[in-house]
């Protein structure tokens, strides 16, 4: 209905953003992601979702469509509201979640408040085939699903192929990926994965 607002920032906290369109002002419920990725800027354009209720209209708002693909994903789940769904996706980075539904990793999905034991199953239920599809035809068109993603496939490729088993391969170059920053080479963190394997 509203896909996406540009405007000027008239406030902004980790959980709401108003802005200022021609003296109309949007409140807009957003994500810790898309806060952080809009700190500091006095414009912006975000991509967003209206929820119509019969006592609310809510906006949602997106840095960008994968943030807001996520969230249309999560809330197609029966017991995932729009709530628990901007939660999930302010607790868990784009990559973290896709890992943790391929992965079937209950025991991170579970960590996110709100989130019990079936609803997170069903989210890997639901979402697992999707995630799985949307992750081939990305690699299969040679479009890295972010920097750390590519990185981290790269590693692991070259790790396996180097004879440590997948598994172990996995679990080093995540460790390594949580404890450096962005800037960190594909060269690097295989270097380091040698020294510790």
């Amino acid at each position: 209905m509203i896909a996406f607002i540009e405007g000027i920032i008239e406030d902004l906290n980790p959980a709401l953003l108003i802005i200022n369109v021609n003296g109309l002002g949007y409140e807009i419920r957003i994500s810790v992601r898309t806060y952080s990725q809009l700190k500091g800027k006095d414009k912006c354009r975000v991509q967003t979702y209206l929820n119509i209720k019969e006592d609310a209209h809510t906006l949602f708002g997106f840095f960008d469509s994968e943030e807001k693909k996520s969230f249309l994903d999560l809330i197609s789940i029966s017991g995932v509201g729009p709530g628990t769904a901007l939660t999930v996706l302010s607790s868990l980075s784009f990559d973290e979640l896709q890992t943790a539904i391929l992965r079937e990793d209950l025991k991170t999905i579970q960590s996110i408040k709100g989130i019990g034991l079936k609803t997170a199953q069903r989210i890997i239920l639901e979402l697992k085939d999707k995630v799985k599809k949307d992750t081939t035809i990305l690699l299969s068109q040679n479009i890295p699903l972010n920097s750390h993603s590519a990185k981290r496939q790269d590693a692991l490729a070259a790790l396996v192929a180097l004879g440590i088993p997948k598994p172990s391969a996995e679990k080093t170059i995540d460790t390594i990926l949580k404890t450096h920053d962005a800037n960190i080479t594909t060269e690097q963190i295989i270097k380091i994965a040698l020294k510790s394997a």
